[in-house]
């Protein structure tokens, strides 16, 4: 990655409307190829690393939280917090928004996990705005892959799947999980709330756990960003990220002429690598990298490493 301590030279919250304000900021080479970042979770909020995935002499990275994460307000945290001004075409809105807002005509999309799927659904409806695509972590979040992720790995991961299941009413374990969960985090009793939080933050790392080394991520030891993130994962999920189920595979020829490169690990038993393959078959201009033992997320240095390629390859050439 470059080098920690690039800090922003630019920042300001947007009022995107629905009383969401956007935080946007932009960092690196003011007159550089512009890039945005679009970040996982839903509500995992663009944290200084995703900064460091670009040339800073190069790209004009623009970082921006989504609705209800972040530093954007209001926050999803609070569970007076509506979510109903908080699906996929508001975010895409916002996207161009901000981009209309700095005044720029295209920029490549660096998007991973959830940031894959906002991306993708970004780029097929505004095709004209984006240069590349750079995307890791490939998901669509389709229902079968919810399902997937919520009650199928319980075979891989028997013992922590029981624990997840077993958080919720008995009366509903057999049906969806993911609106289960929603259900307690909507509860109006703040221990019921909280419960229902830490469990699913707790299977959201086992569940990426399968890269050698793998540590518990620290940001769920934070209560306020454990209950942002399950209450937006659990909206979005339940919703099937507000798509219609399998569009953007359907729809992914609306990026011809659209350069990306997807990069997936094998090992990622969290979101399984045929669904990048499958969007490789049908999106013309799209290079699927494979890593061979590395798992979800930027989990290893060679997934790291060819992000960096993939952002290396379509910066702007130095003049000599």
């Amino acid at each position: 990655m470059y080098p920690a301590g690039i800090e922003p030279y630019a920042h300001g919250m947007l009022d995107v409307g629905d009383g969401n304000r956007v935080y946007w900021e932009t960092c690196g080479n003011p007159a550089g190829k512009p890039a945005v970042v679009l970040h996982g979770g839903p509500g995992s909020g663009a944290g200084p690393f995703w900064r460091r995935l670009f040339d800073p002499a190069a790209y004009r990275v623009v970082l921006l939280d989504q609705r209800g994460c972040g530093r954007s307000t209001p926050d999803a945290a609070d569970p007076e917090t509506s979510l109903a001004a908080n699906t996929t075409p508001h975010l895409i809105a916002d996207i161009e928004q901000v981009r209309q807002h700095l005044g720029i005509e295209e920029w490549l999309v660096l998007g991973g996990s959830w940031g894959v799927t906002l991306a993708l659904a970004y780029a097929e409806q505004h095709p004209a705005s984006v240069s590349e695509l750079v995307l890791f972590s490939v998901t669509s979040t389709t229902r079968r892959e919810v399902e997937w992720v919520t009650r199928d790995m319980g075979r891989i991961f028997p013992e922590e799947w029981t624990r997840f299941r077993d958080t919720v009413p008995q009366a509903e374990r057999d049906g969806s999980l993911v609106d289960a969960y929603a259900r307690m985090l909507a509860d109006p009793d703040p221990a019921v709330r909280e419960r229902a939080a830490r469990e699913w933050c707790r299977w959201e790392d086992v569940h990426v756990s399968t890269h050698p080394g793998h540590k518990p991520d620290p940001r769920y030891e934070d209560p306020r960003f454990r209950m942002r993130f399950a209450r937006l994962v659990t909206h979005y999920w339940r919703h099937a990220a507000f798509l219609e189920d399998g569009a953007l595979l359907r729809d992914a020829g609306k990026l011809a002429g659209v350069p990306g490169v997807m990069i997936h690990g094998r090992m990622d038993i969290s979101g399984p690598p045929d669904i990048a393959w499958l969007l490789a078959r049908v999106w013309p201009d799209a290079e699927l990298v494979l890593i061979g033992d590395e798992g979800h997320g930027l989990s290893g240095d060679a997934t790291t490493e060819a992000v960096l390629a993939a952002t290396d390859r379509f910066r702007p050439a130095r003049s000599s």
